[in-house]
């Protein structure tokens, strides 16, 4: 298939806003296609596949930088450098869950605080949010 896709068809094929794409070439994750005289610029499947690539790692939690590192990747050693980089990954998942844990935990006891304080009184989360 040719390149044939407007930037707004990209964008809406990709799933994502045009503002995303231009930012993207701006910081060199996406070629901007040259501008034939007097048209627009056309975009093709390889733009859209790494556009919906940026976005699944995205969403697994890879930062740009890193996305950028993974476009990269190529030959023998990719596939250990891209486990190395998702153990990593997998690590930041792991602390995260064990924060959002003791959140829970705590929001449990402030909830269950104003469950039992006594009506027209102080309310106990309000307090400890008061705290310095």
């Amino acid at each position: 298939m040719p390149a044939t896709l407007t930037i707004g068809r990209l964008a809406l094929t990709a799933d994502v806003h045009i503002e995303t794409v231009r930012y993207y070439q701006r910081i060199g994750l996406l070629q901007e296609p040259a501008r034939p005289l007097g048209s627009v610029r056309r975009y093709g499947p390889p733009d859209v596949a790494r556009l919906q690539f940026i976005r699944r790692a995205k969403s697994m939690g890879f930062t740009l930088e890193e996305i950028a590192g993974l476009l990269q990747l190529k030959g023998k050693r990719a596939c250990e450098q891209t486990r190395q980089l998702t153990e990593h990954r997998l690590i930041d998942v792991r602390r995260k869950l064990e924060d959002l844990q003791r959140l829970e935990t705590e929001l449990m006891q402030l909830a269950d605080d104003c469950t039992h304080a006594p009506r027209g009184g102080h309310c106990p989360t309000l307090d400890f949010l008061r705290q310095a």
